[in-house]
């Protein structure tokens, strides 16, 4: 019997870059962008870009367990953004662009927790990981025009090594 997808979460600044990472990565088999962790039901992008509903932009993925680990879609997440800035990334500012990690299961809890800690202890960075770790909530799909918008206008996007 085949293994099913699973899904993961991840806010890493403005969605764009981080879906068109992860949708790079073998054994992704599905990529969103929206918006997880807030207060307001059904938010509208501008809603979030006003910093007053709570929720971060993320990409919320499908991945086939055979093909890629969960640690290893980590390992994608913590090279694709710099995991020491607070709210933001680049020069998006704004808790919208959070660094975040939503875990779907205690076992991706303990994976992330233990993939921070590891690089954290490795002297990477000068700055302390500010990374939030909390438990997935409910998503809320993007509108349709942020889905796959690198791919829409053209723009490549060069995934982090690992």
């Amino acid at each position: 019997m085949a293994e099913a997808k699973r899904q993961a979460t991840f806010g890493a600044g403005c969605f764009w870059h981080v879906e068109a990472v992860f949708r790079r990565v073998p054994g992704v088999v599905e990529t969103a962008v929206g918006y997880m962790g807030g207060s307001v039901p059904y938010p509208t992008y501008a809603q979030v870009c006003t910093g007053e509903t709570g929720h971060a932009e993320v990409v919320h993925l499908e991945y086939d367990p055979r093909q890629v680990s969960y640690e290893e879609l980590l390992e994608v997440f913590w090279r694709c953004h710099d995991p020491t800035q607070l709210n933001r990334q680049g020069p998006d500012v704004g808790t919208q662009y959070r660094s975040v990690i939503f875990y779907h299961t205690e076992e991706q809890r303990r994976l992330a927790e233990a993939s921070r800690r590891k690089l954290e202890e490795s002297g990477l960075y000068d700055r302390p990981i500010v990374t939030e770790i909390v438990p997935a909530s409910t998503f809320y799909r993007a509108e349709e025009y942020h889905q796959r918008y690198f791919e829409k206008h053209g723009i490549a996007c060069r995934p982090p090594t690992l």
